[in-house]
């Protein structure tokens, strides 16, 4: 399985949330990669939604990413069991490549996803967006050693 995660914004150099990230893409079998965009800013939150979202999208279709998952705060939110099998289902229909967005403080625009995009939540908390780099590369990590049956997951 290869990830692809497109985000908005860049690390400084010795962030301990890249420590975090790189930590569990170092233990993980999938190819995760991590690329990063600046954003222009515009003057209002439709505009900067509106490019921000355009930029990322045509991004993924740039990688040829068979399914698109988006970060959102309004996402459907799932176990890791559950993410975990439908990652797998996508594999074993012959999707090889899944593309995750992660907007920049004002969101994405909804409307312009694919119907096919996967919203998804980390809960209802607010996370910053250097973390939740790091908490997608463990919940990937995660998923790799479910659908393994390594004993990294304990289910409750």
């Amino acid at each position: 399985m290869h990830c692809t995660i497109l985000t908005l914004g860049k690390w400084k150099k010795q962030a301990r949330e890249r420590e975090l990230f790189e930590h569990y893409v170092a233990r993980s079998q999938w190819k995760i990669m991590l690329k990063e965009y600046e954003s222009t800013h515009y003057p209002t939150r439709t505009q900067q939604q509106t490019h921000d979202t355009q930029l990322l999208l045509d991004h993924a279709k740039s990688l040829r990413a068979e399914q698109i998952i988006v970060l959102d705060e309004t996402g459907r939110t799932m176990t890791s069991s559950h993410f975990a099998q439908m990652l797998n289902g996508w594999r074993d229909t012959g999707t090889r490549h899944t593309a995750f967005l992660i907007g920049g403080d004002v969101g994405l625009d909804k409307t312009m996803l694919p119907s096919s995009a996967v919203m998804l939540s980390f809960g209802a908390m607010t996370w910053p967006h250097l973390l939740v780099r790091g908490l997608l590369a463990e919940q990937l990590y995660r998923a790799q050693c479910i659908l393994s049956g390594h004993p990294y997951h304990r289910e409750a």
